[in-house]
């Protein structure tokens, strides 16, 4: 499988694992060797993946995993810290966009609080759980899945047609994603746990599904490019940063 010495071994977990960018993610990291969680909410999909990738002769285990369920993610947790007493590589891809075809001046609290949940709260309660097994490993990583459509540079820039897409609860999300990306990535610095945003770039996934712009014009073999790049960089590799330009280039940041 082409597994290398530098990842065998290590044991990832990837939330949203079932279909899209967090299966080819899952699929990715199992290749270099390491073992995967595969988180999913649905337990028929979850077992599916799981059977997809072991028949391609991957280390891939099912969790069930509703990041919007704090008993789900604390059991993730502690079944990892059984099997594995440690955890290399957190990959906090699931999210949910709640708000295609309605106006900006349509959208309630309701709808806001519906992406926070996920996109924002289910991502600390993940990492939170997660972080006694993170510092247990010699090289600790956590990639959050975010988007240009959380850049407050490129949102209040009217030439940039980010700018126009409207999307409130999505957009308000993911930048606050990007401040918590940050903030953790001040506060485990010293820990050795490297903290990064990754931006897949627009990608045909069924979250863009019901999109009035695009469904997407990459697949998921390549919205997978750079949070993958991410999961396996070196201990000497960035924190803090957020990656990856529209044309899916890793190295290249996106602006705040």
């Amino acid at each position: 499988m082409g597994s290398s010495a530098a990842h065998r071994g290590e044991v990832a977990l990837v939330t949203g694992a079932n279909k899209g960018i967090g299966k080819e993610i899952a699929r990715r990291l199992a290749r270099e060797g390491m073992t995967v969680y595969l988180g999913a909410r649905d337990q028929e999909r979850g077992r599916a993946a799981e059977a997809e990738l072991l028949a391609q002769g991957l280390d891939a285990r099912f969790v069930r995993l509703d990041v919007t369920d704090q008993a789900q993610v604390e059991a993730a947790a502690e079944r990892i810290g059984a099997d594995a007493d440690r955890l290399d590589v957190l990959v906090n891809n699931a999210g949910i966009v709640v708000e295609w075809g309605v106006p900006t001046t349509g959208i309630g609290a309701a709808q806001m609080r519906e992406a926070f949940e996920v996109n924002v709260f289910g991502n600390v309660a993940v990492t939170q759980a997660c972080l006694p097994l993170l510092e247990r490993s010699p090289n600790g990583r956590v990639v959050n899945l975010s988007s240009p459509l959380g850049s407050l540079t490129l949102l209040t820039d009217p030439e940039n047609p980010i700018s126009t897409r409207g999307l409130l609860p999505y957009s308000s999300s993911k930048a606050a994603l990007n401040a918590v990306t940050v903030v953790y990535a001040n506060a485990l610095r010293a820990a050795g746990v490297r903290v990064n945003a990754a931006n897949p770039g627009l990608v045909a996934t069924d979250l863009n599904a019901d999109s009035p712009f695009s469904r997407g014009t990459r697949g998921p073999e390549e919205g997978a490019d750079v949070p993958v790049w991410l999961a396996l960089t070196g201990p000497d590799g960035p924190t803090g940063g957020f990656y990856g330009s529209m044309a899916g280039s890793p190295t290249e940041s996106v602006p705040w």
